[in-house]
Formats: C-alpha cells, structure tokens, sequence
C-alpha cells in the first residue's frame, strides 16, 4: 500500500542511555554545570528519526516502576542493573517538558516495561492497517517484527538499520521472529539477569532451534542429546520456561493506540525555544528549527520500506568537484550550491551539501603551482594519508594542503618508493620554511614524513592539542570536534576503506576522486577548527601554555618516538623462562593449600576455593550477580593473614608481568630499526600528565623486585652509550609545599631534610635523630595520600595502624601543617564557585560534579579539586625542563638523545664523551624548569641498563 500510514514508537530510556553513553567521553556541561549530555544525545536521536521519516504517527514510551509482572516470576530480574547516573536521572524531567513541547505524546504505564508498552501499541497499530517503526537498539523487540512491523535500529557510528522479517530471520538463525523469544531464553541475557539454560550460548540457541524449533521442543526431545549438554537442559528445563517467559514482551498493557492523540503535529516552537536557550543547546535549537521548517525545505521519506541491504545499494553516491584537468582551474573559486537533501536529514553539513573545491594534484607543473602557491602563505594545514596507523612503518600514499576555507589540493604519491621521495623532495622548501603548519595530531604526520628525512620547521597549530586545552575531558578526534564547532559531519573512513579487521582496504585502492575528497576535507575541517579554537583558547586563558608549553612539545615528543630505545630481547627470554618457574611454583603451592587444583585464573573458581572451602572470611563481599569480589582491592586487605591470598597476589602479578611486558615487548620492535618506539599521547590525561602507549612504557612495575628486572631489558644504543636517568625528588610535595605556603614543610625542604623522618618527627613528637623506620614509613604514606585524600579507613590498609590510629595520625598531620589544610579547603571553594582549578601555568581542570548533590561523585570532584593542581603542576615542569633539554641538545648538537619519560622521570641514550657535560645541563634545566619558593631536586643515575640507572 503505496499510502499506508507509518507509526514510529520511541524507547525512550533506550536512546537516552545511548545519548549519554556517546558522549561520556566529552560529556556536554552547560554553563550551570549541568550535565545536558542525555538530553542532547536523545534529542538528536529524535529529530534525526523525524528528519529522516517524517513520520505520519509518532510516540514516545517510557518505563515506570519496572515489570512487576517479572519480579513476582523472578525476584532477581534486572537485579544486576547499575544505578541510574544522576545525569540521566536529572535529565528526565527536561525530556517530558521538551516532549510535551513538541505536541509529540508520552506513553508510560506504572508496573510496565517500555517494551510492553510499544509491544502492545504496536500490535494494535497493525490491527487499524498502520506500518509500525520501532525505535530501538535493543534486540529483544525482535519478536514483534511482522508483515507490518519493523525494528528502526540506530546502527553504531550513525545511521539506522531497518529489520523487517528476513532481516530478523537471518539475525537469529529462525523461520518465525516469534521464535526470537525461545532464543533469548534459551541464551538468557545477562543485562536483564535472565539465567536461560547454562552452557548455553549463541551457536548452541541457533542450532537447538534450527533442530528443535522452541524451547518446549527442545525440552521435549533432550534424548537427542548427549554428554553435559543433555544432563544440564535435562536440569534446567523449568529455568528455561521461565527465562522464556520473561523474555516475552507483554502485548495486554492497557494502553490504548489513538491515531488522533498520535500524529506528528506542529510543535511549539517558541516553548522549545525557550528550554533550549536555558539547556543552551544553540546547534540542536538551529536542528530543532530545521527540522521543522516548511515543508518545501525538509526530506520527505518514501513510503516503502528499505532493508538494511537495499538502503545500502541505494545510497547516493559521493559528489566529487575535483577537477583533472590541469593547471588551468588549478586555483580557480570554488562553485554556488544550495543546502540539499542531506544536509536537512542528518542536521549537520556534509561534503554533498558544501561549497568547496577539492583538486588532486597529478603532473610535475601542477605540482610546480601548488608550490609558489604554498610558499606565498603564513599559515597552511596538510594532513597525510598512508598505508596504516604506525607511522614509523608505513608508506606516504598522499598529502592533502589547505590554507583557505572551502578550498584544496590532494597530491598522491606512487607505490614505488623512490619515486614518491623524488616527488615529495618536490616539498622541501614549503616543509623547511617559517609557513606555519597546522594538522590534527601532527606528531603522527611529521613521523611519517621523517621515514622520508622530510624535517618539518617553523611554528605549528595543533588542532588536537587546542581542544585538548580547551575542553580536557572531551573526546579530541577531528569527526567529532567538526560536528561540535562546525555542525559539520566528514565523511567517515570507513566508507572508503570498511571496517577495521582482516578485510579493511588500503587506501591505495580507494579511486584517486574520492581519495582526494576525503583527504582534503580533513585538512579544510582543520584549518577551520584551528580558526575557531584560536579564540577559544584565548577566551580559556591558556594561549600562553599552548604556545610555549605544548606546541613545542609536539616537536620534542616526536624526536623522542623516532629515536625509540634498544631492548635486549635474551635476557627477556631468560626472564620469562625464570617467570614461569616462578607461576609454577606459586601454581603448586596455592593447589597444596586449596586441597584442590583449579583456575586461580579464573574469579569465580578462585572465590569458592577461598571463601566457601575455605572459609577465610566469614561475610565474604559479593558482586550483584552473587559472585565473590576477589578484586586486588580485597585480596590486599586479606594478605598480611593468610598466605595463600599472598601466593594468589603474586601469581597474578607474575602472569600480567610475562603477558604484559616480557613476552609482548619483543614484539613491539619496529623492525627497520631494531628499536622499540613508544608512542606519547599528549591529549588523554585531564591532568596534562603524559600517557605512553604501544607498548607502555610508563607502568613497569617498580616496586617488585621481579616488575624491576623488567627494566633490565631496556639498555643503551651501543657500547660508547650508557642509560641516564634522571628523577624529581618528591616533586608533588614540593609543589603542594609551595602551594599552601606551609612554612614548615617549606623549610624542611630548604634544610635538605628527610621530609618523610621530618614529617614523622613533628607528628609523633620526636626528635628528628629518634625517628623509627615504621614512623617514617606511616609518615612518608600520610605524605602522599593527603595529596589523594586519603581517609583513616584508606591509611590503615596501607599500614599497620588501626583505623583509629590512623585517623588520630590524620588529625595531628593536619594540626602540624595547618596552611596544608587551610589550601585544600580553599581550592575546593574555588572550584564550587569557577567549576575548575589551575595549575601553576595555568592549565585548566573542569569538575562538572564538584556541585553534584551525590555526595561519593561530590567527594571524588573534591578530591580532584586538590590533586589536580599538583599532580598538573608537576606535569607542566616536566614539560617545560623537557622542551629546554631538547632545544640546548640540539643547539649543541650532541650525540646524546632524550628517549623516554616516565612521569618524574627522564631516560637518556647517553654518550659517554659528552656525559660530563650534558649532566649539568640535564640538572639546571630540570631543577630551573619552573621558580617556587620550594626548590626543586634533580637525582640522577648512570648505568648499563634502565634498572640500574634508576
């Protein structure tokens, strides 16, 4: 029926928490400090169904008091289920109000589940001759899908796919969708708490259905089956009834479906637009009055309905402007066009529906052109397309330039590869010059380019590292930066190459069109975004740290991961041989006084040995599905009495130790180089702190003697090299020192004391000379968990002291440095009422909860409010003695090269000539990095390997 009307029933609670859940990474805090990340994800995902659909009919239901039908069944249903976030739970009444606005109708029913709810509106939708759209991604509403209706599932990374039978029939392995419901109870489904039978999984639901058809032919015919399979359904045959019955969705609630109460009428623009100005929602207000807009400029959707196959072929293709022809429209203006279809569907601009003109760059003078052309800039962008994610290994495929909005050029390389050094020495004088670069994660595009000796000067623009000041808790990809600032949506690589995995293409094999209109587009996004961010970070007062912290950063960094560290890969094999003689042992020892052998490997398996056998605690804590917690949070806490939790801790550390690190790091050597080249990541840690990452390098294990060895393995270039490594002494207390202005930790630290016996000395009311070592000890753990805000409860694990000794040490602590208490009780006041702190460069850390009215989420933002600073601090300096050491190495041209850093810690690949002269110059610069009125103290070692060094 060409005119048949289309209802589509929204899961409200289902798209809310995909909403909050995509943005929990760069969560989206007005203002107010609100948390509007559930509110905007469900809005978005709301008008985009209604852009894409228009739907004639359309509701949104909600759960109310959960399935009281179910509890009765099964008490323990959706008991595993995680507290509501307070986002989400504020959020509510936001999403009623804006529903409410819109004219669009809230379906809810007190005792019933949102499936219910669209399960039984939808059946009775089908019955008045209406096709029904069931908005959700949750499989279980594939039960209902019949002739007439269909599931409207949001598909990851954007898009819908919609199931209509074959779909569902292929899915699940059934001839009949009703059957989906045997497949969930045969399977069960952990998020729910529905057991299904045990053992069984996706496979064995496909075939027990494919043999037996449902769950009650199953049961009925388990003489067909064999060994523990057939004794566990024999077993379980009532759970599975009941797990089948819990998973079918209601189709009786009363609810009524109303075709007058249900069509998609006018909203109230005005109410919306007032929610919206107080959520501050300025892109998805402009969406909002898009979308509805007057007909003649919005997407009205065809009637049929389109799988997720035949949506597939029926895609538009791409548009290219690129132009081939030479050099004669090589700098000619980009064209007029007018916002299209596209653009009005998805709410953000595209490729499809912008003005630009992207041209691929193919002969010697074209080439020749782009060049004067570069040359004549102050600011240009580029950004390299290769053959993978490794920059030390792969090959230069292209390199998109732009340097004005709207407009650039794409030179491919061959695949033979003096050819492409040939073509790309083309470059050299753009790539020397003072031309200020700018790209997103440069660090990677000028690593590609050093595999080609094409050094990369003058000032740089990092569009990643900008946002990485700016908004530190947010995700910094450049997709997701250009659909925030720019309400534009770039074209994904997947549509190009597929998806990650044995089948992804290369992008060699993209056609050069669409290679050129990919490529260049991420460099016009960024030069925008770089336009866009430069007053953002004038606004976020941290233009100052951008420019002489961590843009010259980026080049440091980069000479570090180039240069890389040698790795002696024979004694990692010894080691790991040592290791698993070490399991081993540990493996007999902890059988011998289980009285049984099992997998210690295994959480599960290990709690009842310890708890049910043998009875090590009498109220062992359990998670919400019932099994024992055998965390190392509670397994510490049990260690000091009983040495087979000892064996278990240390045979877990041994296990991560080998598969961590010594059997990994031989993999981990580029083989061009025979080195190891860690990767920095200057955009991840909110502090500033820097993370290291294939492999990570940042945490070895330091305090077991075996996680030491591990640094064994890390030496020096060559024999005319040794490792140097160079280390803050207590940095972070130094800083808070600094900080609180506390005088006497201040002049401990002048005095070069001992501040843990100092410390342990004033608190205990001891001469300094009289200190014991387990007062230095409980002083040196009070030191540097005050930083952390630690509680009596948290001290006493970490020591011998009770908890009201550990309070009363606490106490007196704060008594003795007064100023200490008095600066963390002020930078908590000072985030309540500016909603971040600073470090002492100034950098910024957001705390969206320090307000929150959930007083663990408050404490934690608490807690932040004084460790930010100074671990921030700490971060800064290193940084900054970092960039100095560069810059004097490469003014004096040593040999001697920076490789790694390890929070406090600097790793050299030291020549031995130059060593006399470069370890004064490591210390001055380390300890003169950043003046306070605490000094700064550089401990340095030489060795033959890391370990020894340290």
């Amino acid at each position: 029926m060409a005119d048949q009307k289309r209802l589509f029933l929204v899961d409200a609670y289902a798209l809310i928490f995909r909403g909050y859940y995509a943005f929990i990474k760069n969560p989206r805090i007005n203002s107010k400090g609100l948390d509007t990340s559930a509110i905007m994800g469900f809005m978005n995902s709301l008008l985009d169904v209604i852009k894409r659909e228009r739907p004639d009919h359309l509701a949104v239901c909600f759960d109310k008091g959960g399935s009281t039908d179910r509890v009765e069944l099964f008490e323990a249903y959706k008991a595993n289920r995680d507290e509501t976030p307070e986002a989400i739970r504020l959020a509510i009444p936001y999403i009623y109000e804006i529903l409410k606005a819109m004219h669009i109708p809230i379906m809810v029913k007190e005792g019933f589940e949102a499936d219910d709810v669209i399960g039984t509106l939808s059946k009775q939708a089908e019955k008045e001759g209406y096709k029904t759209f069931m908005v959700t991604p949750d499989k279980d509403f594939a039960q209902l899908v019949s002739e007439n209706i269909f599931m409207y599932k949001p598909r990851f990374g954007g898009g819908y796919d919609i199931w209509g039978v074959p779909e569902v029939q292929e899915k699940f392995g059934v001839t009949n969708p009703l059957q989906v419901i045997d497949f969930l109870g045969m399977m069960g489904d952990s998020s729910d708490n529905i057991p299904g039978l045990p053992g069984v999984g996706e496979k064995t639901a496909k075939k027990f259905l494919a043999q037996f058809g449902s769950m009650e032919g199953l049961l009925a015919n388990t003489d067909q089956l064999k060994g523990k399979m057939k004794e566990k359904v024999e077993a379980n045959g009532e759970l599975g009834l009941l797990s089948k019955k819990l998973a079918t969705i209601m189709l009786d609630v009363p609810v009524t479906f109303d075709a007058t109460d249900f069509t998609l009428d006018e909203p109230n623009k005005e109410k919306v637009t007032e929610i919206f100005n107080d959520l501050e929602f300025r892109n998805l207000l402009t969406n909002f009055l898009r979308t509805f807009a007057t007909e003649t400029s919005t997407q009205t959707s065809d009637t049929t309905v389109i799988t997720s196959e035949t949506k597939q072929s029926q895609k538009s293709p791409k548009k290219s402007t690129s132009n081939t022809d030479g050099q004669f429209d090589l700098f000619a203006a980009p064209g007029t066009g007018s916002i299209t279809k596209e653009e009005v569907a998805s709410g953000f601009k595209t490729i499809t529906s912008t003005n630009h003109f992207y041209q691929h760059i193919d002969s010697p003078f074209s080439r020749k052109l782009l060049i004067q052309k570069l040359m004549q800039q102050t600011s240009v962008c580029f950004d390299t397309e290769t053959t993978g994610l490794k920059a030390l290994e792969v090959e230069l495929i292209g390199i998109a330039f732009s340097y004005e909005v709207g407009k650039g050029y794409y030179v491919s390389f061959p695949e033979d590869q003096e050819e492409t050094k040939v073509i790309l020495e083309e470059f050299r004088p753009f790539f020397e010059s003072d031309i200020e670069k700018i790209g997103h994660n440069l660090k990677y595009d000028i690593k590609v380019l050093s595999n080609y000796n094409m050094p990369v000067k003058g000032k740089l623009f990092d569009t990643m590292i900008a946002h990485y000041l700016i908004n530190p808790d947010m995700r910094h990809n450049m997709d997701v930066l250009a659909e925030t600032y720019l309400n534009y949506q770039p074209v994904s690589i997947t549509e190009l190459i597929g998806k990650k995995g044995k089948n992804q293409l290369s992008m060699r094999v993209v056609p050069i069109a669409d290679q050129t209109e990919y490529a260049v587009e991420d460099a016009d996004i960024t030069l925008q975004l770089k336009q866009h961010f430069t007053s953002e970070l004038e606004s976020g007062n941290v233009t100052k740290l951008f420019n002489e912290v961590e843009l010259p950063l980026v080049s440091v960094l980069t000479a570090m991961e180039i240069e890389g560290i040698n790795i002696n890969t024979e004694f990692l094999s010894e080691l790991s041989v040592a290791l698993t003689n070490d399991i081993n042992r540990l493996e007999k020892s902890i059988y011998e006084q289980a009285g049984e052998e099992f997998n210690i490997g295994s959480p599960k398996q290990l709690g009842i040995v310890l708890f049910e056998k043998l009875e090590l605690v009498k109220k062992p804590k359990k998670t919400k599905t019932g099994q024992y917690k055998t965390g190392e949070d509670i397994l510490s806490y049990l260690a000091k009495d009983h040495k087979i939790i000892q064996d278990v801790l240390e045979y877990r550390q041994y296990k991560k130790l080998q598969s961590t690190y010594v059997d990994a790091l031989p993999n981990e050597i580029n083989p061009k180089t025979g080195r190891i080249h860690t990767v920095y990541a200057q955009a991840v840690a909110a502090t500033g702190r820097l993370s290291s990452n294939n492999p990570n390098l940042q945490n070895i294990p330091i305090r077991t003697e075996r996680g030491r060895e591990v640094r064994k393995a890390f030496v020096p270039r060559n024999n005319d090299y040794v490792l140097l490594a160079a280390d803050y002494s207590q940095i972070e207390l130094r800083i808070i020192a600094a900080l609180s202005e506390e005088e006497t930790m201040i002049n401990a630290f002048k005095n070069g004391e001992d501040i843990h016996a100092s410390t342990a000395a004033k608190v205990f009311n001891v001469h300094l000379d009289e200190v014991t070592r387990e007062q230095r000890s409980n002083a040196k753990t009070v030191n540097f968990g005050i930083i952390y805000g630690v509680s009596a409860f948290g001290l006493s694990n970490q020591t011998n002291l009770s908890r009201s000794e550990a309070k009363e040490l606490i106490d007196t602590y704060y008594e003795t440095y007064p100023k200490l208490k008095a600066y963390m009780s002020a930078q908590v006041d000072f985030a309540r009422e500016h909603g971040y702190v600073e470090t002492v460069l100034d950098r910024r850390r957001y705390l969206k909860d320090i307000n929150s009215r959930n007083a663990m989420v408050r404490s934690g933002a608490e807690r932040n409010a004084v460790n930010a600073p100074i671990q921030g601090s700490a971060a800064d300096i290193i940084k900054l003695a970092m960039i100095n050491i560069h810059n004097r190495f490469e003014k004096e041209n040593f040999k001697s090269k920076m490789l790694l850093q390890v929070h406090d810690e600097l790793v050299f690949d030291a020549y031995k000539d130059e060593l006399e002269t470069i370890k004064p110059i490591i210390k001055y610069e380390m300890e003169n990095a950043f003046k306070m009125i605490v000094p700064l103290d550089v401990e340095m070692g030489i060795g033959y390997n890391w370990l020894e060094a340290h």
